[in-house]
């Protein structure tokens, strides 16, 4: 199948709120996050089960220092959060998962990143450290002498740091999903924000890196690694602004793209500015069809503006041939203010 397609106007120079939203409520969905990370992690392997996964409250509370020392409370927030438990050689495994929905590229990403994985860790040192000492409370009302394991009471490491010498972090992931067309061209590791070329001073620091998933720079093999209807956004972003690859991407993936999902549907919409027109209620959407849509819509225009000029021309040689606007409106089938606007008289 062949698929002619109109130009689509995916340049933008500002990204609505919406497209925010769109992504966030888009990458919320179990299917599509567990996909995200199966194509991160295992490459493609189906790993990650949706069911697996829980929403966490993506809410993080950082205390930088404020002026003259003061300490501000902040509010973080992650896009969209959740914990991963399964079954690992006879123990359960816990992992959290994070992703960062961008439609701009920000060139602090490592930072914002490094940011929230620190604040997770952090939470999670406190609330151990919590639930040390409401179980420490517990025993002594009840008059409990053991505190855990056999001991009466932590050290005083544990003490300090309210963090056991049992204790063990969930292991924090975050991947950055872009929603853009364009190719990312902001630092990926925080080495990358910093000019320094000292290896002895490279040596004493650690590193972060951004994982990022951005289109423009994945081969198409690589997407198609995507099990979920992100196969069918990424692709649609990727070719947005190339009409001849897009419509040989739609002819190839017919099959998928006639049954996209609304809500991957309102992404590419939101985030290409295509032109895709659908039924609120639709649980899924033929894109293609909307393609073609457009592309018939496009013919009409051009047809309709053709003709329009065409009768401008002609209004034009037959008053310069003498003849008068009623005349020239009947010849050309317009009405006769309308002609005369076209030739600059009043009416």
């Amino acid at each position: 199948m062949t698929i002619s397609l109109p130009y689509i106007h995916a340049e933008r120079w500002w990204m609505p709120l919406k497209a925010d939203t769109v992504t966030k409520d888009y990458v919320k969905d179990a299917g599509v996050f567990a996909d995200i990370f199966n194509y991160y992690i295992y490459g493609g392997r189906q790993v990650i089960l949706s069911e697996q996964l829980t929403e966490r409250d993506s809410t993080k509370i950082a205390l930088p220092y404020g002026a003259d020392g003061a300490v501000v409370p902040v509010q973080k927030f992650r896009d969209v959060q959740k914990l991963y438990v399964a079954m690992t050689d006879g123990k359960m495994e816990y992992v959290l998962y994070g992703a960062e929905n961008q439609t701009d590229i920000h060139y602090a990403m490592a930072v914002k990143n490094n940011l929230y994985d620190a604040l997770e860790y952090a939470g999670q040192v406190e609330e151990a450290a919590r639930s040390h000492r409401k179980e420490m409370k517990r025993k002594k009302e009840q008059g409990e002498t053991s505190v855990g394991e056999g001991r009466k009471t932590p050290n005083m490491g544990e003490f300090l740091s309210g963090f056991w010498a049992g204790d063990r972090l969930i292991p924090s992931i975050t991947v950055t999903v872009f929603f853009g067309s364009q190719e990312w061209d902001g630092p990926l590791s925080l080495f990358e924000m910093m000019d320094v070329s000292d290896p002895d001073v490279l040596a004493c620091m650690d590193n972060y890196h951004v994982r990022l998933i951005a289109p423009a720079q994945m081969p198409d093999g690589e997407i198609m690694k995507f099990q979920s209807s992100l196969r069918e956004v990424m692709l649609f972003i990727k070719y947005s602004k190339d009409k001849e690859n897009l419509s040989r991407v739609l002819a190839a993936n017919e099959k998928r793209f006639r049954e996209v999902e609304r809500r991957a549907a309102d992404v590419i919409e939101t985030i290409t500015n295509s032109g895709i027109k659908y039924d609120e209620s639709e649980e899924v959407v033929d894109v293609c069809q909307a393609i073609q849509e457009i592309r018939k819509e496009s013919e009409r225009d051009g047809e309709r503006q053709g003709r329009l000029l065409q009768a401008q021309e002609s209004a034009k040689k037959l008053y310069e041939m003498g003849l008068d606007t009623e005349k020239i409106a009947q010849a050309v089938g317009y009405a006769a203010e309308t002609v005369k606007g076209w030739l600059g008289l009043r009416a």
